[in-house]
């Protein structure tokens, strides 16, 4: 691909051996690979990294990426597909994880929610001063929802400003539901029963209303 070092793997062994030597800004996982399969290799790198990954799954296979997804894959690309499309979903990946700051957020970068700090300009996020590995889409999709605390996002619109993709495309939505139940296991107290990122009933999702958005001192 134009503009990028690939490096390629046999197997999913080969895989994360490759992955340790060259440490790579993004990972394309084919489900299917010998040795250790797409879903392993995706979930052992997970274990310790929150490098972008974006899954290749069969046509039709709904539970492919699904799977995916909630082992810790930022998107998907379904086969067959041209290279034209996946290195499109490349490119808006790594985009959205250098994406600049999303209007609404305070200037400073930092506000503070409950046991919750969040730093927008290191993209990281704490929680009772531990910090939270998210992966960089869960970090897009969070600040997202912060911006406008409060106020539901539908998934058509979340899928748009995280993802890139116009209702054309014709995405399973259920992208937008795996991450936020990913938010969800990281952040809340109780997942089951969330108090900070909430559905909003036949719309979306949206963020508890922010009271007080006066950043906090970073201390």
């Amino acid at each position: 691909m134009i503009g990028y070092k690939v490096v390629t793997a046999s197997d999913g062994k080969e895989a994360l051996k490759l992955f340790k030597d060259y440490e790579p800004d993004l990972v394309v996982l084919d489900v299917m690979m010998p040795k250790l399969d797409g879903y392993g290799v995706c979930q052992e790198l997970r274990k310790d990294s929150d490098v972008p990954i974006v899954m290749l799954t069969a046509l039709g296979d709904v539970a492919d990426r699904i799977t995916g997804l909630e082992l810790g894959a930022d998107d998907y690309v379904v086969k067959p597909f041209s290279p034209k499309e996946l290195e499109a979903r490349i490119r808006c990946v790594l985009r959205r994880i250098d994406k600049e700051q999303i209007p609404g957020m305070p200037n400073s970068g930092l506000i503070l929610v409950t046991d919750i700090k969040i730093d927008t300009n290191r993209r990281q996020v704490f929680k009772s001063d531990e910090r939270i590995r998210l992966t960089g889409m869960e970090f897009s999709l969070l600040e997202l929802l912060v911006s406008r605390s409060g106020e539901p996002f539908s998934r058509g619109e979340i899928l748009k400003e995280v993802w890139g993709y116009t209702p054309e495309r014709h995405v399973d939505t259920r992208v937008v539901d795996v991450h936020i139940s990913r938010l969800r296991s990281k952040l809340e107290a109780d997942p089951a029963n969330p108090e900070l990122i909430l559905t909003a009933r036949g719309t979306g999702y949206l963020f508890q209303r922010i009271v007080d958005i006066a950043p906090f001192d970073g201390k």
